[in-house]
């Protein structure tokens, strides 16, 4: 087959992913749907794409409710990335036995369901290790002064403080912690790496730790980072690594599937088994997630980010 992608702009909204997923099953009549990134506009989109019968991989949306509500998988939502349960599990871990946290303080979106579950499955698992959560703040999204949040863990004295959002956020809020003389170790998840962290954030996020899908310096990586660089001449981020083995994935299903239409794709999707340059890919019927996959430990230092460890939640 010849692949042709089709791309449209959702605009990082939740009512115009679902225009957007109407828009390609409808009128362009596709086979398959890669994308959106951010799980509050991958949940909302299940309905029209059982629908259709159209199966979606999603490249960096984490949340569990992506493919599992109320215990029961959605047919045709598949994911390349591992979840928030795990990433959750894998930072409290990292932060409880190797950091050596004992005392930890939250600050997340309230308003944004990937932040929402990550901070319930980092509080859960830390307490679970031993820990202690001395202070729970949230802000909504778009909100750019953090200080009476900090003001607040500040008097707590935490020995680490898990920020569970994405990077410009990140990057105002360290900075203000920072401003605040709060000199406590920042945590986070997959929504840290970009470069604008490190442009925005500065010396605020040095010596920070982000839980990701991947090992920068992995010779893999490094080489598909080259060749995009230099057919492009510009940097990928994050997503474009998981975007890469989702493209690999639905290669996969669609020399098994038999014929090139929605159903059979997402029958194959279900017994994907290959090795991407984010890790081994292996699909499980029952929740449509890749089992096993290896979470990577990435350290800020002098304005890079340098690979600490492969980590496995307990």
């Amino acid at each position: 087959y010849t692949l042709e992608a089709i791309g449209y702009d959702n605009k990082g909204d939740a009512q115009e992913a679902v225009n957007v997923v109407r828009r390609l099953t409808s009128q362009d009549k596709v086979v398959a749907i890669l994308g959106p990134n951010a799980s509050g506009n991958a949940i909302p989109i299940a309905p029209i794409l059982e629908a259709a019968k159209v199966p979606d991989i999603a490249t960096v949306a984490t949340n569990p409710k992506v493919t599992v509500l109320d215990g029961k998988v959605k047919p045709y939502n598949f994911r390349v990335c591992f979840i928030d349960p795990y990433q959750g599990a894998v930072a409290a871990g990292y932060a409880y036995d190797v950091l050596g946290a004992r005392k930890a303080a939250i600050l997340y979106d309230v308003s944004d369901d990937y932040s929402q579950g990550l901070r319930q499955f980092f509080v859960e698992n830390f307490k679970k290790n031993g820990g202690t959560i001395v202070a729970d703040e949230s802000f909504k999204g778009g909100d750019v002064d953090f200080r009476p949040q900090l003001s607040k863990i500040k008097a707590q004295n935490p020995d680490i403080i898990f920020m569970p959002y994405f990077f410009k956020e990140v990057a105002l809020s360290a900075n203000q912690a920072r401003e605040l003389g709060m000199k406590q170790v920042l945590m986070g998840g997959d929504g840290w790496p970009s470069d604008q962290l490190i442009s925005m954030g500065g010396a605020a996020v040095e010596g920070s730790f982000f839980v990701n899908h991947l090992d920068y310096d992995d010779p893999d990586v490094q080489d598909y980072k080259a060749r995009y660089f230099k057919k492009y001449g510009v940097a990928t981020e994050l997503n474009g690594y998981l975007v890469h083995d989702a493209v690999l994935m639905l290669v996969d299903a669609l020399k098994r599937a038999g014929k090139p239409d929605g159903e059979s794709i997402a029958k194959a999707l279900e017994s994907v088994d290959i090795k991407g340059i984010t890790g081994t890919i292996k699909i499980s019927p029952l929740t449509h997630n890749p089992e096993g996959k290896d979470a990577a430990i990435i350290k800020i230092v002098s304005g890079k980010y340098i690979f600490q460890q492969k980590y496995a939640a307990k």
